[in-house]
């Protein structure tokens, strides 16, 4: 957690509601950071439904290798969670390490190792101690309390400025259910799936399945369209949990995700995961503007994200944005080198409502006192219209400053 928060920060946090069949508990082991919680447990009291997706990297952390093995199983009874060390690259030790953890969690929360889910976020390649933070599960179990969001999401940080937390309350068949998510994020973040961690729950009574598709869905237009610096991380994780509480209220439990009593739920969960997306984005190590690139007019909505993309990504835009400069030839670049079909003499570009290019060429009532106003702001919306078909994209990202090579060049002293 660096010293400054992000000016791109909430200015305040909501109130985060417990959530009926998960507590959770955080403790300090001293794994990377001093005088910080850097461990998360969640337990849940009664088997929960569990979906996930992971990091497409072709070099996945040993947990990322767990989880996807225990997710055929479809229930969860508890994470746990260690900043500081991604147990990534770590070998054979790794492997050891989450058997060691997933042992000592279930002998803590009284469940098979199967129903034992695992992640780590931090440094690449160092071994992790497990035994660290394996002896305190029990105690953790025996505390861990319902009203803990905020706590919770302050315990997986790492270069992160500010916890990242979102609720959001939905309706299924005229019972109202709530989903709770936290998440952590800030460098090496182009997530091919998820961000680095994120954890939702819901005291809904969804099966597996369904929740795996919802979520699996839900991905593309929230965490799949963000990116701080292009880098996909090997440890993303993004897992949703439903306790099944509200079955006690009546609410019949979802087995067919297109039963039409989703619409509310899918919408809310959406809505949530996209909140936490931006939230991640806004903390990009070091930034300090905060930009929505949408691309309208391509061949296809997947060519338009591409496009939308490789306009987030590229240093060159990222670095005019932190200056404050409203160099459009770096959009036009950035469109141009995307791979898909573009028609130079068709395109057009906007800095907030100001249309900076049209029809290949600068637009002759572009005013660079106008386009300049919007860099000012700490949130810049920039479009790009194609003009060669119906498929559109909007993806978040964050400026490049000075900051980040800062925290990114010491980030294992």
């Amino acid at each position: 957690m660096s010293a400054t928060i992000s000016p791109l920060a909430p200015k305040s946090y909501p109130d985060m509601p417990s959530l009926r069949g998960v507590r959770m508990a955080t403790a300090s082991a001293g794994i990377k950071y001093k005088n910080r919680t850097d461990v998360l447990m969640m337990v849940f009291d009664e088997p929960a439904a569990v979906a996930g997706v992971f990091t497409k990297s072709k070099c996945p952390s040993a947990p990322v290798d767990f989880c996807r093995a225990n997710l055929s199983h479809g229930v969860a009874r508890t994470v746990v969670v260690n900043s500081g060390n991604a147990n990534a690259f770590t070998g054979v030790k790794g492997r050891a390490a989450t058997e060691l953890t997933a042992k000592s969690a279930s002998e803590a929360v009284g469940c098979g190792e199967n129903e034992v889910y695992l992640a780590s976020t931090g440094v690449i390649g160092e071994p992790l101690d497990a035994t660290k933070f394996a002896g305190v599960l029990g105690d953790m179990h025996k505390t861990a309390t319902g009203d803990f969001w905020l706590e919770a999401a302050k315990a997986i940080m790492t270069t992160d400025t500010y916890p990242k937390v979102a609720t959001r309350t939905a309706d299924i068949g005229g019972v109202t259910v709530t989903i709770n998510g936290i998440a952590k994020g800030a460098g090496m973040i182009a997530p091919d799936m998820a961000t680095m961690l994120s954890f939702v729950v819901t005291d809904a009574d969804i099966s597996a399945p369904v929740l795996q598709s919802l979520l699996s869905a839900g991905v593309e237009p929230s965490f799949n369209s963000m990116t701080v610096d292009s880098d996909t991380s090997t440890s993303d994780t993004l897992m949703l949990f439903a306790t099944g509480a509200a079955a006690k209220d009546g609410q019949a439990q979802i087995v067919d995700a297109n039963d039409p009593a989703l619409g509310s739920f899918r919408d809310a969960l959406n809505a949530l995961l996209k909140d936490l997306a931006i939230q991640v984005a806004r903390d990009g190590e070091g930034a300090t503007k905060m930009l929505e690139i949408t691309v309208t007019g391509a061949e296809s909505d997947a060519a338009a994200k591409t496009i939308a993309l490789s306009i987030a990504n590229s240093p060159l835009v990222k670095t005019a944005a932190a200056g404050e400069d409203a160099n459009w030839g770096r959009i036009v670049m950035a469109v141009g080198k995307a791979g898909e079909a573009a028609d130079r003499d068709k395109l057009a570009i906007w800095f907030g409502d100001v249309r900076v290019a049209v029809n290949g060429e600068r637009d002759a009532g572009y005013s660079e006192e106008a386009a300049s106003n919007v860099m000012k702001g700490q949130d810049i919306p920039v479009r790009v219209d194609l003009g060669l078909g119906l498929g559109k994209a909007t993806v978040w990202t964050c400026d490049l400053t000075k900051e980040y090579v800062a925290i990114n060049g010491d980030y294992r002293s």
